[in-house]
């Protein structure tokens, strides 16, 4: 799910905006490899998720494609609850066959896709969330279709929404839950108790719906097209190519060993994208997890800003794209060049956005979505800079115009690309915008606190946790 704020009117959205109006690729992908043939295995990290890893099991058994393998990994250390229980008994009640490992101690999400990348032998693995629901029953089999049109896709992953109450009502009436419910009394634990707690749940997922609609159906269409892959990914069902997943660990283990940062998917979308790859976005099928509580959207945003930060830093090259590519337009073309346009006669197998492999041609030429990914960095610094600026100037009247020119094209957008009504959709954005802005304004504190570490204590590591010799102790990821 989206955890920040967006700003709409910024560069990145005039990039996108862009994207949706120039034409997609013409070239017609010729895959090397069958899609039909791709063997799946599934990967279910579990911390915690009593309350809806038997919804995520079933949306999983509803599907037109089925795994190969399924395995659950609990680490959940000391706090396990009945996770792996639960998941048991809904394996054995629906005749499957499910792997499941137990750690006696968290050690995060990070070491179970490593493990997993290099110890199964399939050619896609899905990491699923515990509390992800797969509401698409074609969801797999749509992801890998997408997966297997170029040799430079490296994951892939459809919409992501906020986990429904009427959604896990119907997974709820599906076989397989009836078959593990049996003649028990199935009490949902996650129902809202009174009509506050209702009130805030329906809340939440109004403002993720709101999100999602500006950051995947507007600025991640617009990208793609533009530039063939999303700048950003989202967890909760993704679709990665194995083997990319695995070459990825053992380039970067023994750099960062398993300190993936606090959003470790991300940190995965930006490495295979430096070395290549492209991580898309399927439009077409819908996974959805919960909405996290507006109560605890300062903290997650302050997180999830630090981390954003800390990654651009550690892939900074990414950001520098657009320098290298302007440099690169301002000399002559020659043969080694030749990599950047696709359809040439080395190339036997057409893709669309096809480019060169190695981190060393992002070093001296850059990656086409280094750009969004640098001016999504700009704005997400920019703009609460230039707001608090306004406000300790004392230049209300700018000020004021500022915020109402932003709120106007957020209208804009969300009615422009929102599935349901425009004018609800455009209501919906003026609602939004005072919580938007309270999370905007907050956002130099996680600058501060980035910039602080970084030039005065030297030390990008803050978010890992470590026992009372100083020594690293890696830290549990909670979703």
């Amino acid at each position: 799910m989206t955890h920040a704020p967006w700003f709409a009117a910024g560069p990145s959205a005039c990039w996108a905006m862009l994207g949706h109006l120039r034409p997609p690729d013409p070239t017609v992908p010729t895959p090397a490899e069958d899609w039909r043939h791709a063997v799946v295995d599934v990967v279910i990290p579990v911390c915690r998720h009593h309350d809806t890893i038997v919804h995520c099991l079933a949306s999983l058994l509803m599907q037109t494609r089925l795994p190969r393998r399924v395995l659950l990994v609990d680490d959940g250390g000391i706090d396990r609850d009945h996770s792996l229980q639960l998941a048991r008994e809904f394996a054995r009640a629906n005749g499957i066959r499910l792997e499941t490992i137990a750690r006696g101690w968290s050690i995060g999400r990070v070491v179970t896709l490593k493990r997993q990348s290099r110890e199964f032998e399939g050619d896609v693995l899905l990491v699923l969330d515990a509390h992800a629901v797969l509401e698409s029953p074609d969801y797999i089999e749509r992801c890998i279709c997408e997966l297997y049109q170029g040799v430079g896709i490296a994951s892939a992953s459809g919409r992501m929404l906020p986990l429904q109450q009427a959604t896990r009502e119907l997974v709820e009436t599906s076989e397989p839950f009836r078959n593990w419910q049996g003649d028990d009394h199935y009490t949902d634990r996650r129902r809202p108790e009174n009509r506050w707690q209702a009130a805030l749940q329906r809340m939440s997922q109004c403002y993720q719906v709101h999100l999602a609609v500006l950051q995947q159906d507007f600025l991640d269409a617009g990208v793609s097209r533009a530039d063939g892959g999303v700048p950003i990914g989202s967890g909760g069902a993704v679709a990665y190519r194995r083997r990319y997943l695995r070459d990825l660990f053992h380039r970067y283990e023994p750099i960062r060993e398993d300190d993936f940062t606090a959003l470790e998917d991300h940190f995965i979308a930006l490495a295979l994208m430096n070395a290549g790859y492209r991580n898309i976005r399927v439009p077409d099928v819908v996974a959805r997890t919960p909405a996290p509580s507006l109560l605890r959207l300062p903290e997650r945003s302050r997180r999830w800003t630090g981390a954003f930060l800390q990654l651009h830093h550690y892939f900074d090259v990414l950001l520098r794209s657009p320098l290298r590519r302007l440099r690169l337009s301002r000399r002559p073309q020659h043969d080694d060049a030749a990599q950047w346009r696709p359809g040439k006669g080395e190339r036997r197998v057409q893709e669309p956005y096809r480019q060169g492999f190695g981190e060393r041609i992002t070093r001296e030429r850059g990656r086409p979505l280094g750009t969004p990914l640098a001016l999504i960095a700009l704005e997400r610094i920019g703009y609460p800079v230039l707001l608090w600026a306004l406000v300790l100037a004392g230049q209300w009247t700018a000020l004021a115009l500022v915020v109402a020119l932003e709120t106007l094209a957020t209208c804009v957008i969300a009615s422009r690309f929102a599935s349901g009504p425009r004018f609800a959709a455009a209501l919906q954005a003026l609602a939004w915008t005072p919580v938007r802005y309270v999370l905007i304004v907050q956002e130099p504190l996680a600058l501060g606190w980035f910039t602080i570490r970084l030039w005065w204590k030297r030390d990008l590591d803050w978010h890992v946790r470590r026992d009372p010799t100083g020594r690293r102790r890696p830290r549990a990821i909670r979703h």
